[in-house]
């Protein structure tokens, strides 16, 4: 791959998939210390809780105002200032808590972090786009995999280091983390970072996207794929412990692991053979695996087939999330930065949408959540009928024009 000096698209690539191990570390490893933040500062459930809100409701904001300002400051200081961020917050852990309230400290650390989660969200994606490779949706399968494989990694490594020297040397683990991040945004200072436009191409405005009916299938088809995935992950861990027979700390470490290594083999799977796999023959059959699963969870009245149905819903999500944004890239190509800025948005509010569903239908209905993921089964539905109408209307916009013999643009499906 070309490159300057010794840094090539290769190195690029790599830091992409480095990047959303970073992404899983701030994600996935505070959760892992909620107990001991309740016994070590005194923090009551409410407010351990908020530390997850306030994460997720920074990145969502994050993902918004990337939108107008990601492109005017470039991918490469914006990429950077992601790592930064993600660092400082990790950093800012392990002594902010010791010099003011330890609940505001906490809380400041995680707006940080989660600062730099949202940036990472936004620019990997359309930074690995950008590479020339040959196959954008082998690449962009193969690099949300790495997310899974990071969750995974966080929680056994972080789960074998608490064994071995104790959970109150978490302050230790947690700057070991900061450095994954630190050496990270080296990298991007260095490595070669592409456009997604060609010279003198300029990506669609908000308004344009707005206006777009092919960007408002793709938002549909983003919500219902983080939906998807988060209304079974997010209760993965009850279903460990009833079908395993686990106690509540071990289901909460074997259901998410369990679902997230289900979820990176799918990801590593397409990534390894997607150039001879067709993208939407293999997101149709996913879907339908994922709508079976559901049934699964919810009808069948056995905690080990559920469990194993929760795995297989893993396999089945797999592809939706990084399928969708391959499918966005390929469909409209000058969307740029914006769009997959507004699809992470609208992936990011279908991971909360899709847990709160099930969760207020559970309660509804004497905490019955068996109930709540059936559901739920609207979204991977959705997902499928969306993903289909998309296909149509895109052919039924091309076949038109070129029976016309003129060129197709992307303003011709507006």
């Amino acid at each position: 791959m070309i490159g300057i000096g010794k840094y090539k698209y290769e190195t690029t690539m790599k830091a992409c998939f480095v990047g959303y191990i970073v992404q899983a570390i701030i994600n996935n490893f505070i959760p892992l210390l909620f107990v001991n933040f309740q016994k070590v500062y005194s923090i009551s459930l409410d407010k351990i809780t908020l530390f997850i809100t306030v994460n997720f409701t920074v990145q969502i904001i994050i993902d918004f105002v990337a939108t107008i300002y990601v492109d005017k400051i470039g991918y490469r200081p914006s990429i950077v200032a992601a790592h930064i961020f993600s660092a400082a917050g990790l950093i800012s852990l392990t002594i902010l808590p010791e010099i003011i309230d330890p609940f505001a400290g906490i809380l400041t650390s995680i707006c940080l972090y989660a600062i730099g989660g949202g940036l990472i969200e936004v620019l990997i994606s359309p930074i690995m786009e950008a590479c020339p490779t040959k196959n954008k949706e082998k690449a962009m399968s193969l690099l949300h995999s790495f997310y899974c494989w990071g969750h995974v990694g966080v929680v056994f490594l972080s789960t074998l280091f608490f064994y071995f020297f104790g959970i109150d040397n978490w302050k230790i683990l947690t700057l070991i983390y900061s450095a994954i991040p630190i050496f990270n945004a080296f990298i991007f200072l260095k490595t070669p970072i592409a456009s997604l436009l060609s010279d003198g191409e300029e990506g669609m405005t908000l308004g344009e996207l707005f206006k777009n009916k092919i960007f408002w299938m793709l938002v549909i088809i983003m919500l219902c794929a983080g939906a998807s995935e988060l209304s079974v992950s997010q209760w993965s861990s009850l279903f460990a412990e009833k079908g395993l027979g686990l106690s509540k700390t071990m289901g909460d470490l074997a259901g998410p692991m369990f679902f997230a290594i289900m979820m990176g083999c799918s990801r590593v799977f397409y990534g390894k053979r997607g150039d001879t796999i067709d993208i939407d023959k293999f997101t149709t059959y996913s879907s339908i695996l994922c709508i079976v699963s559901y049934l699964l969870i919810s009808l069948v009245p056995s905690p080990i087939i559920n469990l194993l149905a929760c795995g297989t819903c893993g396999i089945s999500v797999g592809i939706m999330w990084p399928g969708t944004f391959s499918k966005a890239s390929a469909t409209l190509k000058t969307g740029g930065t914006a769009m997959f800025a507004l699809l992470a948005l609208a992936g990011d509010l279908g991971c909360s949408a899709g847990p709160t569903l099930v969760g207020m239908i559970s309660d509804a209905y004497g905490e019955n959540i068996k109930l709540g993921i059936l559901v739920a089964i609207l979204f991977p539905i959705g997902f499928i009928f969306t993903w289909k109408l998309l296909s149509k209307t895109k052919k039924k916009t091309e076949g038109s024009k070129v029976s016309e013999g003129t060129e197709i643009t992307e303003t011709d499906v507006i």
